[in-house]
């Protein structure tokens, strides 16, 4: 008889309470391994792939890519006694004598998520139930004739999801149409079955008549976006903001690169003007710790830290992220140059997981990559400063009394005035100026 486990949605971080289904890697009929990667998932902070605790046959997903899913739910059933019979069938039920022994599914490696129950002990007395492990899946409830059948939401690519009904997907994976590719002629740009056809036998799918007002796209607003905004608010709302701006000539630091470039110890490493950045900021902390410490409003304390766990923002497919350096304060320029490499690199592929995005200490970023001259960002929430690096520009600067061109950055640093005064946020500020303006400053800290 096939003995039937239901795969409920984990806690993969602290406290989350739900995630969006991105993709499944099994279908039904699939035989899987203990630890085998069954589906990607987006929680609030990081995409992350769940691996299954069972061997077994996958016998039905229970949701589509695109849902998004409440920790605990049922996501997917597996027949872990695939030797059985072949069609599913009802548990007998455990006698009264024995009671149902609890199961509980192992945290996923890595995470120290909280157990799901997935059967209980029969109270003495009680008529004994069927074992919940062991229970055939039910069979699914047909809809009213008149009841619309739901819009699936196929899994994203390149920013763009196609809507389509569960038939309408069934129909374009037979007919070997990529839906990605049609514009849907329903309303709110929804593909038919009538799209998939046309698509299937060369004929042009006509576009939508759109009426005046009606140019919108809507996107929800959940997954990395939905966090992002929230610490964003939170951080303007509760942090008093101050920012303050500097602006350098860097044609020293510049000169300083090339030269670190050509040199034998630095072959293959790639040195960029935010590394520099990163150790003057671990620099400067040491002599302005007030930047490097919190607010702690629960204890009525201010939390000073003696370590530096470096924020850097990163733009993502999937969002802005800030995965840390753990210890940057404790690395050299170099060791800091592959730390931010392979740090940008995980992000830009969405790998970043929940824990190398927390308890960061302060935070950099770089709105130069994207031309920008400067701008006054907002304080991470449980940090209480964040530096900004504009563009690195040719410019005419003063030198020794004439005018020469030079390579010339906007720095802007955000504090919370609650922990530091606008004498720190100024020395620090100069501090980390001084050392991009010229690195041999580094000497005397």
């Amino acid at each position: 008889m096939p003995t039937y486990k239901q795969f409920p949605l984990a806690d993969t971080a602290e406290g989350l309470t739900e995630a969006d289904i991105l993709s499944w890697h099994v279908k039904p009929g699939d035989t899987v391994t203990v630890n085998q990667i069954v589906v990607e998932i987006e929680t609030a902070k990081a995409a992350v792939e769940l691996p299954i605790p069972w061997a077994g046959v996958v016998t039905e997903l229970h949701v589509e890519p695109g849902q998004t899913v409440e920790v605990g739910t049922p996501i997917l059933t597996i027949d872990v006694d695939p030797g059985g019979a072949a069609a599913p069938a009802a548990a007998a039920p455990a006698p009264a004598s024995a009671p149902v022994e609890e199961e509980e599914m192992k945290p996923l490696v890595g995470y120290g998520s909280k157990a799901v129950v997935t059967q209980r002990r029969a109270r003495k007395g009680a008529e004994p139930a069927p074992v919940a492990a062991v229970a055939a899946p039910p069979a699914p409830v047909p809809a009213p004739a008149s009841a619309p059948a739901p819009v699936a939401v196929a899994a994203p690519r390149g920013g763009y999801v196609p809507l389509a009904k569960p038939p309408v997907r069934k129909l374009a994976k037979d007919l070997g149409v990529d839906l990605h590719a049609l514009t849907g002629s329903a309303s709110g740009g929804v593909i038919t079955r009538e799209d998939v056809e046309r698509a299937a036998n060369g004929t042009p799918v006509v576009a939508p008549v759109v009426e005046s007002g009606a140019r919108e796209r809507r996107v929800p607003i959940k997954g990395v976006r939905k966090m992002t905004a929230a610490a964003m608010v939170q951080s303007a709302y509760t942090a008093p903001h101050v920012t303050e701006f500097l602006t350098i000539d860097v044609t020293p630091m510049m000169e300083f690169r090339e030269k670190l470039k050509k040199s034998r110890e630095f072959a293959g490493v790639k040195v960029t003007p935010l590394t520099f950045a990163a150790k003057a900021v671990c620099l400067a902390a040491k002599r302005t710790p007030d930047i490097n410490a919190v607010w702690d409003e629960a204890a009525q304390e201010i939390v000073f830290k003696d370590y530096v766990h470096l924020g850097i923002a990163a733009a993502t497919p999937r969002g802005l992220i800030v995965p840390k350096v753990r210890d940057a304060d404790a690395m050299s320029l170099k060791e800091l140059a592959v730390a931010l490499t392979q740090l940008t690199d995980v992000a830009r592929e969405g790998k970043t997981s929940p824990a190398d995005m927390a308890n960061g200490t302060i935070t950099i970023t770089n709105v130069g990559v994207f031309g920008v001259d400067t701008g006054t960002p907002i304080i991470n929430p449980g940090e209480s400063a964040i530096l900004c690096l504009g563009a690195i520009k040719d410019q005419p600067w003063v030198v020794d009394g004439e005018i020469k061109v030079r390579k010339v950055l906007q720095l802007s640093l955000s504090f919370d005035h609650r922990v530091v005064d606008g004498q720190q946020g100024s020395e620090f500020l100069a501090d980390v100026g001084a050392l991009l303006a010229d690195p041999a400053m580094a000497m005397t800290y």
